[in-house]
Order: C-alpha cells, then structure tokens, then sequence
C-alpha cells in the first residue's frame, strides 16, 4: 500500500508531488505527455494582470509561496531553471500611462508597480508612449524542470509511462486499486483531459486553446520580457517566445496557421527588426469560467481528488493549492471556497 497515486505531471502533478517528497510520502506517477499546456507555457510569473492593471487572483501570497518552492525544486535536482526577469508594458496611449500610475497608488499595486516611466532605448521597438515596469518578476524553463522531476521520480521507480484507464480503478472504503497498485489516495491532476474522467467530468473545465511562435531576430537584443499586445519573452541566443492566443473554441492539440498570423500581425505592428519564425507550440490549458482552480475531494469517494484549473497562471497558482489539498488530506483543514470544488457540486 502507497499513500499517493498521483495521474498527470504538468504543473499541478509537480506540485502535488513536491508536497509528497517534503511529507516523506510514496506515491507513484501516471503520465502519458497528452497534456502539453505547461511544457509549451511562456514561463512568466507576474503577480499583476497587465491587460487592465490589476493585480493577480491571491498575488502576494502565491507569490510567497512559488519562489520557496521552485529554489527548493533547484536544490532537490540540482539544476538551475528559475531566474529574474523583468517585465515591462509598453503603453499604446497618454491615458493608458494615467491608468498606470492610478493603479500605482492603490495599495495592493504599489508593491508591484514602478511609478517611473521607462524610456525606450531599443531601437528595434516602436514605444511612442514608454513602459512601466513590473516588480517581483521573473521565468522558470517549465519545460526543462518538468522534465529533469520526470528523471527524478523515474530513478526512484516512481513513474510510469503510461495511460491511465479510469475503468480500471477500483474504489474501496479506504484506499483505491488499480492495476495491482493499491494506494490510499488518488490525485487526478490531468489538465485538459480531465474531460474524459468520469469522475471529475462534470466539473465546468472550459479549456482554452494558447499558441506562440518562437522567433529568431538578431537585431532585437531584449534582456527583457515586453508585454504589448503579446509578450516577447527572451530565450537566449537571439530567439523569443512570442504570444499567446486565447481560444476557447479550439481544443485540437496541434498548431494553426491563423494563430501564427494572429501573433504576427500583433508583433509587426510594434516590432521593427526582423526575424525568422523558427517554430510554433500549443497547448490547452486548463481554464474554469470563474477563474478559479478546481481543487478537493470527490463528492462521494473520500479518497479520489482533484487538482486542476490553474488556467494561464499556474507557475503561482500550483505550490499554494497543491499544499492546501495536502492540509485537506492529511490534517482535515478546510479548503478555501473560492476554489472547492464544492462550489459545483448541484452539477
């Protein structure tokens, strides 16, 4: 008998197990690489949502929790994903910069957002208005950490490479089966395609479709990520992450054509360097219609649970739920109602 099966390995099955290993918990891992949204994720933590200048779902707490919590991972693998990087938001007009500094002296902004102006000094962009500059920001190399953790829990024999069948899991009183693997909790962490769990199913997981496009440009020379009407994020080696799409329509799993022009036209109309597109992902992630996670415990099996709909701000969201879950589990302390699964459950 293991503690913990856990079934999907994005961002919330890292987090879940993180937990696990702090806890000196077993468990084993079912992933399969069907779910690509946090492989192809642009990475950033940013506590304030750029669009309107308002801050972030819980920012400051999630904020306190991520940056402990991916040093920790750093120190466990013993490698380097996670750096600083600054954010800054090109401003279209004289009022955009008005409600930029409003949003400034608000007091849960103010800890995040520079009042300054930025002036542009990048000949390749096209700032007739300057930036703002975002505090407490930075990347992890998703796709990177995501992986070496694979490596790691593999070494430990505590993965398997495999679908999981939901038909084959047997739910007892106190513990669940499946495949000879006995278990006393499972953790349905399977982004998108918890679609398919007849467990969970009737959760109101939307799903949104997000693509970029990695570029090549010589003449550009960021040392930071600029949010416009998409974000240039550096990569290294004069090559950029650029996007994202939002498309609640689309749930294929490959890329398109109309979203690498959609992403293009919105670069060109800032963008004056030129550049190569050199490659193009995507990925569904996992977003609810009220913005919130899906986070708890079965409404008729006590030991089957979820962890799900970290949406497009995962990289913060994940340590804070997946350590609520685990109070949830191991020492009965009740989930916030802003994100249990509860609040769904006349579904």
């Amino acid at each position: 008998m293991i503690d913990y099966i856990i079934v999907g390995f994005g961002l919330a099955g890292l987090s879940f197990v993180e937990q696990l290993e702090d806890n000196n918990k077993s468990y084993l891992v079912f992933e399969n690489n069907s779910q690509r949204s946090s492989r192809v994720a642009g990475g950033l933590y940013n506590p304030v949502i750029l669009k309107r200048f308002t801050p972030a779902w819980s920012a400051n707490e999630q904020l306190q929790k991520a940056l402990p919590f991916y040093r920790r991972i750093e120190t466990r693998l013993q490698e380097s994903f996670v750096k600083d990087l600054s954010i800054v938001r090109r401003f279209n007009s004289i009022e955009e910069q008005n409600t930029w500094f409003e949003a400034c002296d608000k007091p849960i902004l103010d800890q995040f957002l520079l009042p300054e102006l930025i002036e542009n000094t990048n000949k390749a962009l096209d700032v007739p208005y300057q930036f703002g500059r975002v505090k407490h920001t930075g990347k992890v190399d998703l796709k990177k950490m995501l992986s070496l953790y694979l490596n790691y829990i593999d070494q430990k024999k505590r993965l398997a490479n495999e679908s999981f069948n939901h038909d084959q899991l047997l739910v007892k009183p106190d513990f669940v089966e499946y495949k000879n693997v006995k278990a006393k909790h499972i953790i349905f962490a399977e982004g998108f395609g918890v679609k398919n769990n007849p467990f969970f199913n009737y959760l109101p997981l939307v799903g949104n479709k997000g693509e970029y496009i990695i570029i090549k440009s010589e003449a550009l020379k960021l040392e930071e990520a600029v949010k416009s009407s998409v974000f240039i994020i550096p990569l290294g080696n004069d090559t950029y992450k650029v996007g994202a799409t939002y498309n609640n329509q689309d749930k294929s799993p490959g890329t398109t054509e109309q979203a690498k022009k959609e992403i293009e036209n919105k670069l060109d109309s800032f963008l004056k360097a030129k550049y190569e597109v050199i490659d193009q992902v995507a990925g569904i992630r996992p977003t609810v219609r009220d913005r919130r996670p899906l986070v708890g415990t079965h409404p008729e099996f006590i030991n089957i649970h979820i962890l799900n709909g970290l949406g497009s701000r995962g990289i913060l969201i994940g340590p804070t739920v997946a350590q609520h879950l685990y109070n949830l589990i191991e020492n009965k302390k009740p989930l916030n109602k802003e994100y249990n699964i509860k609040r769904f459950e006349k579904l």
